[in-house]
């Protein structure tokens, strides 16, 4: 038995690995992450360090502690003979607050400075891993559209919608193309034509509503006497 347990151990170790898609894509991002966290400094990691101490449930339930704490301090200072040193409306409480907002919008913004990149970055990658994707498969339609022509047991017919899978697309075109499409769908007409365009639709309606009238009055015109009165 183990004989046979130390034979499965070596075959096991001799045998060629197997490559496995999704481990390699784990590798790659995490590699990418890696290189991603080396090119910061020491100073960017201390603020980033900071913000993440700054965004937890802790530090806004110290914040109000501390505030209920000073204001409570000093409202009820005189009335038990202790030195008042903020009286109300606690200004020095006010500029505290003020200078601590300054220096919390600095370090988020720095932050998010660098998670910006980070972000452009991937979005790079992703656009251009898209764009390799599109390509692939436009090579793979046309190969398979260029196979099915060539055998001769498959019939031959005209595919309109596979021909323009097997053209790639260029993203320029598509851009400009969305843009106009969203210029088009966003654009919001002025006061003075939006109250003309009201008033075009209510002459239209009136004018409908009129030409019925009239046809109502001709169809009663057009109706004998006798007809009329049975």
């Amino acid at each position: 038995m183990r004989l046979r347990r130390k034979r499965e151990e070596v075959e096991a170790q001799q045998a060629p690995l197997v490559h496995d898609p999704i481990t390699a894509n784990i590798d790659a991002v995490v590699a990418l992450h890696a290189f991603a966290e080396q090119q910061v400094d020491t100073h960017q990691r201390t603020v980033e360090s900071l913000t993440a101490w700054l965004g937890r449930p802790q530090f806004f339930y110290g914040i109000l502690v501390g505030v209920g704490l000073w204001m409570g301090a000093n409202s009820l200072a005189p009335l038990l003979g202790w030195k008042q040193r903020d009286d109300p409306p606690f200004f020095w409480m006010q500029g505290g607050v003020g200078l601590g907002a300054l220096l919390m919008t600095s370090v988020i913004l720095i932050t998010q400075n660098r998670q910006g990149k980070l972000a452009e970055r991937r979005e790079q990658l992703e656009l251009q891993m898209s764009l390799l994707t599109e390509q692939r498969t436009a090579k793979i339609i046309d190969l398979l559209e260029e196979l099915r022509r060539d055998m001769p047991s498959v019939h031959n017919r005209v595919d309109l919608e596979a021909e323009a899978l097997t053209k790639t697309v260029d993203p320029h075109e598509v851009l400009t193309a969305l843009e106009s499409k969203l210029e088009e769908t966003l654009e919001v007409p002025s006061s003075d034509e939006a109250s003309l365009l009201v008033t075009e639709r209510i002459d239209a309606a009136a004018a409908e509503t009129q030409e019925e009238i009239e046809r109502a009055k001709q169809d009663s015109d057009a109706t004998p006497p006798g007809r009329r009165e049975s």
